[in-house]
């Protein structure tokens, strides 16, 4: 694929992804999940899908678990909604991006307020 077909066709399956997620009714998708990123490769017939929850990587590896059960109705559903030639395999991978990014917000507020007190 040409780079920005490429890029418009990942943030398509990102959006896609977000949007089934929400529609699904397996109870290990509870928690605050977030959709990273979503890596296809170059021929469109695969595609990594980083997930993050807000509780922790424990969460989200209970997530990807109900998530690679439900790939092939998540594939679909993309494949029918973006129409795509080639709706790329799915694999689900557990991310802890979000609780690395939420450490950080304490530690500056942290460091914010002993700024403050001196």
């Amino acid at each position: 694929m040409a780079g920005y077909k490429k890029d418009r066709t990942t943030e398509d399956i990102k959006r896609e992804i977000i949007a089934v997620i929400r529609e699904l009714k397996d109870p290990r998708l509870q928690a605050m999940l977030t959709v990273v990123r979503v890596d296809v490769s170059s021929d469109a017939s695969s595609a990594k899908v980083y997930i993050s929850a807000l509780e922790g990587i424990e969460s989200a590896q209970t997530a990807v678990e109900g998530l690679a059960g439900a790939s092939g109705f998540i594939r679909r559903e993309i494949g029918g909604r973006l129409r795509l030639r080639k709706t790329p395999e799915l694999t689900f991978v557990a991310d802890n991006s979000v609780e690395h990014g939420m450490e950080i917000i304490k530690k500056l507020n942290t460091l914010k307020a002993e700024r403050h007190e001196d």
